[in-house]
């Protein structure tokens, strides 16, 4: 990239003008303004040239195709969609949070990845969960609600480091358009008030996040302009100072003494305790690159994210336990079954040996070897589902060993369900597929004042104590850990070149949503829209499978049901189970490769409130 293209993309993107955007699914790709570029209008699919976004958000889709529309690479975009999610998505993402991106370079045709995940400050320890006074584990709500639960945030050096290294705009730039949404503001939609909704009971907590979410005690209100003018200056103030700013300088004192010092309510009910942060734990912070994880299924080349997540290796090692059978040949319940009890199979192997590698050593070679595979496939039986919880097996055995010969775990995990994902192509043909989150919706429900953004809970992402006691457990706390991660953003590669990439939220159930949705698109003849559409279900060693309804509404799951399939229905929030929250899982995006330039793009049409495709030159 020269000098006199990296300043002409700066300037060009300086005149991108944030819009309200309006309009319903399906409805014509672009609409016309009088004193800007085109404007989107939300839709769940679209096929063209010349670049694509996919994400949770309208404001956001628009923000990445006018970076790709003015010379931006898919970095770029990828930036520029992350900052605006963190305006209009901010209950599961934005700065105060961390994720893992994937990156498909095609000049070099590799796959890179970048670790954002957030760290337990030095201070914090395996009791960071124990209550000293009983020396039990604290409740989960009692823990996310808190400053205990806030680890040093990843995703704004995700954003400088991506663009270091593969990006050709400032991060200054790549801010601006999230800048102008977050000052001029967007329309309410009714999942934005859903999600205050189901928060209004600790939000009401703090004064910073109630004045944001919550003004004069009142839910927004659907098509009210909401606005965020402090993190619009927060973002202002990234792009003038640098990230130096929130790692170890005046932002990063502000998030420190939101953690000590939690800005709570007069009166406030909620006795929330104050975490471990020290502004030395923002400055020592890093974002590193790492290898992806690499399996093969039917000739196909996919790529994911290594560890401190889960996602790649529990994904790929589901694969590879599939590829000893033809699900293509199969009938519906018997392809869905082998299914269930993969993702089974591979959540124990998960729980049992998948924790940041810089502190545990994890089998990662083994855990995606063919040979571990076979031996994990030969436990299928074809006429029962097995009961859980299943012990992991012994990835040092290879295809051996079809006995397992650990024993299983008694405890299971928790992950947040509250994330989102997007993906980005450009005309160049380069890839990236990028999950962030906060962790729970709402993450800690704590707003750093004066700043605009949540703070994330992510070491809840800790097994507060060992699964079982006597046998190890990969993901304890500990001084400068990342927690365990299920996120799973996925690139598909065919002959070398991108063919798929998807992604999507759902705490643990990323995992398993990423997994359908491939294997809907490579093995159940559905095109990328039906995948991404169809209903879902999520067993993840546990005695039932978490479910959609429209999933237990199928033809198929009577017979499922007798092989042993037992499903359950999540409809209330484990924050407080007074409320109830939508029973749909994941929100997945996910592009394809058409050939001749050409890319579906595709998004959620349904799930929370629906998804936002866009490209730079739709087909005609």
């Amino acid at each position: 990239m020269t000098a006199s293209r990296r300043t002409w993309i700066t300037l060009s993107l300086a005149t991108i003008v944030a819009v309200t955007v309006t309009g319903t699914v399906g409805a014509a790709a672009t609409a016309s303004t009088a004193t800007g570029p085109p404007v989107l209008v939300k839709q769940s699919t679209a096929v063209g040239s010349g670049g694509a976004v996919a994400s949770d958000d309208v404001q956001a889709t628009q923000a990445g195709i006018e970076v790709l529309k003015h010379g931006g690479n898919a970095v770029d975009a990828a930036v520029a969609v992350a900052a605006t999610l963190g305006v209009t998505d901010p209950f599961v993402a934005g700065i105060g949070g961390g994720g893992f991106l994937v990156y498909y370079n095609a000049r070099t045709h590799r796959v890179y990845t970048i670790d954002g995940r957030e760290t337990t400050p030095q201070s914090a320890g395996p009791n960071l969960f124990i209550d000293p006074a009983t020396g039990k584990p604290l409740s989960f709500p009692t823990a996310v609600t808190s400053g205990l639960s806030v680890g040093v945030p990843g995703n704004l050096m995700t954003w400088q480091q991506a663009l270091r290294n593969f990006g050709t705009i400032s991060l200054a730039a790549a801010l601006r358009p999230a800048e102008r949404v977050a000052r001029q503001g967007f329309p309410v939609d009714a999942e934005f008030r859903e999600m205050v909704r189901e928060n209004a009971f600790r939000f009401d907590q703090f004064s910073s996040t109630s004045a944001l979410f919550l003004p004069g005690g009142q839910l927004p209100v659907v098509g009210a302009t909401f606005r965020n003018p402090d993190l619009a200056a927060t973002y202002a103030e990234i792009s003038q100072k640098g990230v130096k700013d929130f790692y170890g300088g005046p932002l990063g004192a502000a998030i420190v003494n939101t953690v000590h010092n939690l800005p709570l309510v007069p009166g406030a009910t909620l006795v929330p305790r104050p975490g471990f942060m020290q502004l030395p734990d923002l400055a020592a912070y890093t974002s590193p690159l790492r290898a992806p994880t690499h399996v093969t299924y039917h000739g196909l080349d996919v790529y994911g994210m290594g560890p401190p997540s889960s996602g790649g290796i529990t994904v790929g090692e589901s694969l590879n336990i599939l590829s000893n059978f033809n699900l293509r040949d199969m009938s519906t319940v018997q392809a869905l079954h082998h299914y269930l009890e993969a993702t089974r199979l591979a959540f124990a192997d998960r729980n049992r040996y998948i924790g940041d590698s810089s502190f545990v050593n994890v089998p990662e070679q083994q855990l995606l070897s063919p040979a571990f595979g076979r031996q994990r496939a030969c436990l299928i039986n074809p006429a029962k589902a097995a009961t859980s919880p299943v012990p992991p097996g012994d990835p040092s055995a290879g295809s051996g060993g079809c006995v397992p010969l650990q024993p299983a775990e008694t405890g299971q995990p928790s992950d947040g369900a509250s994330t989102n994902n997007l993906v980005v192509e450009d005309r160049w043909g380069d890839v990236v597929s990028y999950t962030n989150t906060i962790e729970e919706l709402g993450g800690a429900g704590i707003v750093v004042p004066g700043r605009g953004f949540l703070l994330n809970n992510e070491l809840t992402d800790f097994d507060f104590v060992p699964l079982q006691a006597g046998v190890p457990d990969p993901n304890l706390p500990a001084a400068g850990k990342r927690p365990r991660s299920s996120m799973a953003p996925t690139i598909v590669l065919r002959d070398g070149r991108p063919f798929l990439s998807v992604g999507s939220p759902g705490g643990a159930s990323i995992i398993t949503t990423v997994l359908q949705i491939l294997l809907n698109r490579l093995d159940f003849g559905m095109t990328l829209p039906q995948a991404i559409a169809a209903p879902r279900a999520s067993q993840r060693n546990s005695t039932t499978t978490q479910a959609e309804p429209d999933f237990i509404s199928l033809p198929s799951t009577p017979g499922l049901q007798a092989l042993g399939q037992s499903f359950a229905i999540s409809d209330t929030s484990p924050l407080n189970p007074s409320i109830i929250i939508s029973p749909l899982i994941g929100a997945a995006n996910g592009l394809e490769f058409l050939g001749q330039d050409r890319v579906l793009v595709a998004a959620e049409p349904v799930r929370r409130d629906g998804g936002s495709a866009a490209v730079v030159r739709p087909d005609p």
